[in-house]
């Protein structure tokens, strides 16, 4: 009894502060792993480093590892052009390094309304914004990236995905709760489409504001799950930053 009652206690304790809590998770047949990060955890945009793009987690480790620190979860944030540049808005440590997007364009990204997962420092919350309400809004962000679709704006889908759309891909995105202190970072382990890709943020996660980064590049560092996807170099990094240990 007593070995059981300290298996209990060691499940319900909570995690060590810093620490994002991933996990492989199931919606109406489909695949997915999540990752809960909490506002007081240090999240951070990776883009550069001295040589030029990072565009992997092992390249974003190597740089960590000079404050004598590593990630402990990450993932791709947002679209990219053939040099690793950012598609839309990012802000990195407070600095914009490109531009808003507010135009409607070719491809996902230009599927309006698109949007903005910003934050500032630990503590402050995360949002989701649509990028128009955005540049209407400014708010401060010390970390934001741009990207598109949105996936759910105030509880609902975007108006142009189709339930029935044979348009599937494995696809990654990120929700926050509506206190905003949470954000859910999520990719599929099968091929969605938008519809149940948003329908999974909105209806099984419970978030009203959701976005989409991008699909079948989609990757996910979770070494708590013996998860680091590779392949080749990618543009914008999110991830949650601990003490090396």
């Amino acid at each position: 009894m007593m070995r059981l009652l300290l298996a209990l206690l060691v499940l319900l304790a909570p995690q060590a502060a810093g620490a994002a809590a991933c996990r492989d998770d199931s919606f109406e047949g489909a695949s997915f792993t999540l990752c809960e990060v909490t506002a007081e955890e240090d999240l951070r945009l990776f883009r550069d480093g001295a040589d030029g793009p990072l565009g992997s987690f092992r390249a974003v480790d190597e740089v960590l590892a000079a404050e004598d620190r590593q990630l402990d979860f990450a993932m791709n944030a947002g679209m990219y052009h053939r040099d690793l540049s950012p598609v839309g808005l990012f802000i990195g440590e407070g600095v914009q390094t490109a531009p808003l997007v507010t135009r409607a364009g070719p491809g996902n990204f230009g599927l309006l309304p698109n949007g903005v997962f910003c934050w500032g420092t630990p503590g402050q919350g995360f949002r989701v914004i649509e990028s128009r309400a955005f540049a209407a809004e400014a708010p401060d962000c010390r970390y934001a990236t741009q990207s598109g679709p949105m996936l759910v704006i105030g509880g609902k889908l975007h108006p142009r995905f189709l339930p029935d759309s044979d348009s599937l891909n494995i696809r990654n995105g990120v929700g926050v709760s509506a206190d905003g202190l949470r954000a859910v970072f999520a990719v599929s382990n099968d091929e969605v489409n938008f519809h149940l890709f948003g329908r999974y943020f909105r209806d099984h996660l419970g978030l009203r504001d959701a976005l989409y980064f991008d699909g079948n590049i989609s990757r996910l560092y979770a070494p708590a799950l013996g998860r680091h996807d590779g392949g080749f170099p990618m543009g914008p990094i999110v991830g949650t930053v601990v003490p090396k240990g």
